[in-house]
C-alpha cells in the first residue's frame, strides 16, 4: 500500500473512530442526565446518520482495493444499517423513543469505535495485542445485540406504521412495488445476511487471532 493511501486510512478511521466515540458520550450523557433511555435519537441520531452514510467509503477502498475487504459484504453491511437509520427511524418518530433504538445505537457506538480504532492503529503499524483481541471478541456480543433486539425487533414494529402510512407510496406511485411489502421481505432474508457477516467475523477471528498467538510462540 503506498503511503498517501495509508495516510488517507489513519484520517479515515480516526474521524470516524472519533465520531462514534463523539456518539457514544452522547447516548451515555442523555442516559445519565434523564436517567432514561428516551432521547437518545434525538441526542445522537443525526451524528449516527452522517456516520454511517459516510461508510459508504469503505465500499469504494473495497472496490479500488485499498483495502482487503472486498465489496460485497461492505455493501450489505452498509446497505441494511443505512436503510435501517434513514429509511426507517429517522423516517417515523414513533420508532424514535423505543427501547430497541436505545440499543441499536449503543451497540453500533461501541462496536464502531472499537473497529476503527483498531483500523486505525494498523495504520501506524503498531497496533496493541488488547486492541487486535478487543476487535475481534466484543462483536460476538454487540452484533447479536445490535441485530436482534435492535434493527430486527424495531423494523418489525415499524410494519403497522408503514402501512398505515402507505410510507413511500407517492414515490413509487405507478409501480408495482409496495415498501411494506419490501419491509417484510427483508425482515425474512436480514438474519440469514446477518449470519453470513456474522460466520465471516468468526473466521477473521480464528485468522487474526491465532495468526498473532503463532508469532508471540515463534
Amino acid at each position: 500500500m503506498s503511503r498517501i493511501s495509508t495516510l488517507y486510512l489513519l484520517a479515515y478511521n480516526s474521524f470516524q473512530a472519533i465520531g462514534w466515540t463523539l456518539s457514544l458520550f452522547k447516548i451515555l450523557y442523555n442516559l445519565l442526565a434523564t436517567a432514561s433511555i428516551n432521547g437518545t435519537y434525538a441526542s445522537a441520531g443525526n451524528l449516527i446518520c452522517f456516520l454511517q452514510c459516510a461508510a459508504f467509503l469503505e465500499v469504494i477502498h473495497g472496490a479500488i482495493g485499498i483495502v482487503p475487504s472486498g465489496v460485497l459484504l461492505p455493501l450489505l453491511q452498509w446497505g441494511g444499517r443505512t436503510h435501517f437509520v434513514l429509511a426507517i427511524v429517522r423516517k417515523l418518530d414513533e420508532l424514535q423513543e423505543l427501547p430497541s433504538v436505545f440499543i441499536t445505537f449503543l451497540a453500533w457506538s461501541m462496536g464502531e469505535v472499537i473497529r476503527y480504532s483498531h483500523y486505525a492503529f494498523g495504520c501506524l503499524g503498531n497496533c496493541p495485542s488488547w486492541m487486535t483481541y478487543l476487535r475481534y471478541t466484543a462483536f460476538i456480543v454487540l452484533y447479536p445485540l445490535g441485530v436482534g433486539p435492535g434493527e430486527i425487533w424495531i423494523m418489525y414494529q415499524a410494519l403497522p406504521i408503514i402501512k398505515k402510512k402507505n410510507l413511500y407510496a407517492d414515490s413509487f406511485s405507478g409501480l408495482p412495488f409496495s415498501y411494506y411489502d419490501f419491509l417484510r421481505v427483508v425482515l425474512v432474508v436480514y438474519p440469514f445476511l446477518w449470519f453470513k457477516l456474522y460466520l465471516h467475523m468468526f473466521k477473521q477471528r480464528r485468522t487474526k487471532l491465532y495468526k498473532r498467538h503463532g508469532k508471540k510462540r515463534a
